[in-house]
């Protein structure tokens, strides 16, 4: 099992078990949303194998990788493998989910631009057989 102790933030809560499954994630906002850039940006540990629910983000989202090996699926799309150093544009409403892979933790930077329009809405849990059984799109 990969682990990782290279980030430059906290660790930061426990996020909450309502909308993160297979395991424990962290978050360290690193800029709240409390001002007129309406962004918000956090720091997100996953150890491996937990991942978030299915959601989306009224503004979009960017995920910035810094370590260790991930998921990213849309809602009827195949999964990406991530990796440190991959940036992955979600546009507004789509449904989505990131986390970590069975066997190494991951983090990512999360920003969420236009936090005017939201910043998120969480729906369903990605079952165990919809992660044990992903169908994946190779791209490194």
């Amino acid at each position: 099992m990969e682990t990782f102790n290279t980030n430059i933030f906290p660790k930061g809560e426990k996020a909450p078990s309502d909308y993160f499954s297979g395991g424990t994630a962290w978050v360290q906002i690193i800029k709240p949303n409390e001002d007129q850039l309406n962004c918000q940006i956090g720091n997100v540990v996953f150890e491996p194998g937990c991942r978030n629910n299915w959601h989306t983000h009224g503004g979009g989202q960017i995920l910035i990788v810094t370590s260790g090996t991930g998921f990213y699926q849309e809602k009827g799309k195949p999964a990406q493998v991530l990796h440190p150093g991959d940036v992955v544009n979600i546009l507004p409403n789509v449904i989505h989910w990131h986390g970590a892979t069975p066997d190494s933790e991951f983090t990512h930077i999360a920003i969420n631009p236009n936090t005017q329009k939201g910043i998120v809405e969480w729906l369903e849990p990605v079952t165990d057989e919809e992660y044990n059984n992903l169908n994946l799109i190779k791209n490194k």
